[in-house]
């Protein structure tokens, strides 16, 4: 009966993890946006309590349906969720530009501490070049960089842009985000896709003067792309001397170029391009490790006439240049005809993504969505697509040395009410990398260990440098499998998301005599 019961949790964990379907590394993750009041805070929300409790409840919501990291925006229109020695408070965060919170806090701070507390990621969103939202419209402060060098910007299309040609905006680009990647501990410095903004018809945006003064010989489509290449390597310096650890990233519009428009582009139809419209020339960026990842912004369906899902999920996964690839997903679009009525369409984008080795995981645009469990997707993908955890993956240009693996003082049964939960003391924590998390695995055998494709059974955050975590045994047996013991281990990852060896737990067996779980010495 025993060797009957180790076969089956055996072909438990095979069915559940040897075919892909709960992958061990995954970056799984939403955009909060703050421009407008998206999703954070709601509108109208100026109290600094209000807005905590507000985001802790959408930070839980989307740790609750498996998400590990949030992509948040934290500069939405050349402004600040932080105390910038550079640029005034936003006004969708207390009302007006320029005014600080009230009661006072550091939103960033908060909002970076809360969400490492749960074991997430923190990646800060910066729009590049957005000055004023709403030109007339918005609350624009006196010390505002567009009232202090009005001769940096452009107005176009109702809005007020950086000028991508001139060096001082740049360097003043430049300037802001190196102090935020210095001052706080954020996990990546990540970009959406308004470099030069989307194209109007009728309307060319107005550069002539920038053009006239420093195109240096070039046309004006190669000058532009080259102002947008060369303020994305300049970040990506200033990234990396300031913090090397911390990743860069991009989420560019879906389609890089059309194949009518260069053999090396996709099988699409698609009316604007990054390349040809916006002068973002991605390939290059990853071509030339400028940037560590891209999430390219996928919101069509498969079979879309322009943009089919299918075709361009394959293109990028094929144009990586061993960058790592997350897709953008666009959740927010659930009902808006018939096909986002259907409720299969996000989980086989999902199936898509997890076809190719070169595509590491799914980003939701946006959070809001599941809130509202539209679709009901926010449940559904739970149960059936996050229902494990997964480490993020890591970037072995960044770091590939592993930690050490966590130092166990001792492991113990208690009860809790009706629950036994198995308690393991950590102490002696690694100082010289930053430990971020430790993964728990469960084994039917110590003859079954290798975790190299195994997604852990549970994550527990870093809390302090000598800790206590626990869980219940009943959450590492299946439901449906009669085993009654099973050998535990567990590791170390650091904020490089690079994971320690296994450090072999002792036995937790179902004693009969004693109607508990206990430790086998």
């Amino acid at each position: 009966m025993r060797i009957l019961s180790i076969l089956l949790l055996s072909v438990f964990f095979c069915s559940t993890f040897c075919f892909g379907q709960y992958p061990k590394y995954e970056f799984r993750a939403a955009w909060i946006a703050t421009v407008d009041n998206i999703d954070w805070p709601s509108r109208g929300n100026y109290d600094a309590v209000s807005q905590k409790a507000e985001f802790i409840r959408l930070l839980d919501t989307l740790q609750s349906k498996g998400m590990n990291a949030v992509i948040v925006q934290i500069r939405p229109a050349t402004d600040a969720f932080y105390p910038s020695p550079y640029e005034p408070w936003s006004e969708w965060l207390t009302g007006k530009q320029g005014r600080p919170p009230f009661p006072y806090y550091d939103p960033l701070e908060f909002m970076i501490t809360e969400t490492h507390k749960r074991g997430m990621e923190f990646h800060a969103w910066c729009n590049p070049y957005r000055a004023e939202f709403q030109i007339g419209k918005s609350s624009i402060a006196p010390t505002h960089i567009t009232k202090v060098h009005p001769e940096w910007f452009l107005a176009y299309g109702g809005k007020r842009y950086f000028d991508p040609g001139n060096p001082q905006g740049q360097e003043f680009v430049v300037k802001v985000i190196r102090d935020i990647v210095r001052r706080y501990d954020v996990d990546a410095l990540h970009f959406d896709d308004y470099f030069y903004p989307y194209r109007i018809a009728g309307k060319e945006f107005p550069d002539d003067k920038s053009f006239a003064q420093y195109n240096a010989g070039m046309n004006r489509d190669d000058w532009r792309r080259s102002n947008v290449d060369s303020i994305i390597a300049k970040l990506s310096r200033a990234i990396k001397e300031e913090k090397p650890e911390c990743r860069f990233g991009i989420s560019p519009f879906g389609v890089w170029r059309n194949k009518s428009q260069d053999s090396l582009g996709s099988d699409t139809k698609a009316g604007q391009t990054n390349y040809d419209d916006l002068y973002a020339d991605i390939l290059l960026w990853l071509r030339n490790g400028y940037i560590d990842y891209v999430v390219p912004q996928l919101y069509w369906e498969h079979g879309h006439k322009a943009a089919p899902y299918e075709v361009l999920v394959d293109w990028w996964s094929k144009n990586c240049f061993g960058r790592q690839c997350y897709i953008g997903l666009g959740i927010y679009k659930a009902g808006s005809n018939t096909r986002w009525r259907d409720k299969d369409i996000i989980p086989r984008q999902i199936e898509d993504t997890r076809q190719y080795p070169t595509i590491q995981g799914q980003v939701y645009f946006s959070s809001k969505a599941f809130l509202g469990n539209v679709n009901g997707w926010s449940d559904s993908l739970k149960e059936h697509y996050y229902k494990y955890p997964a480490l993020l993956p890591p970037m072995h240009w960044i770091d590939s040395i592993q930690p050490t693996p966590p130092v166990v003082a001792g492991i113990f049964t208690e009860r809790s009410g009706r629950t036994s939960l198995v308690k393991i003391n950590l102490v002696n924590i690694e100082q010289e990398k930053k430990i971020r998390k430790f993964a728990l695995y469960a084994f039917p055998s110590v003859d079954s260990i290798d975790i190299s494709n195994l997604a852990p059974d549970i994550i527990f955050p870093y809390s302090s440098d000598t800790m206590t975590v626990s869980f219940s045994p009943e959450d590492l047996i299946h439901k449906n499998s009669s085993q009654k013991s099973f050998y535990i281990g567990i590791t170390s990852v650091d904020n490089a998301n690079m994971e320690s060896e296994l450090n072999i737990l002792q036995k937790v067996q179902w004693s009969d005599a004693k109607k508990d779980w206990v430790i086998v010495e």
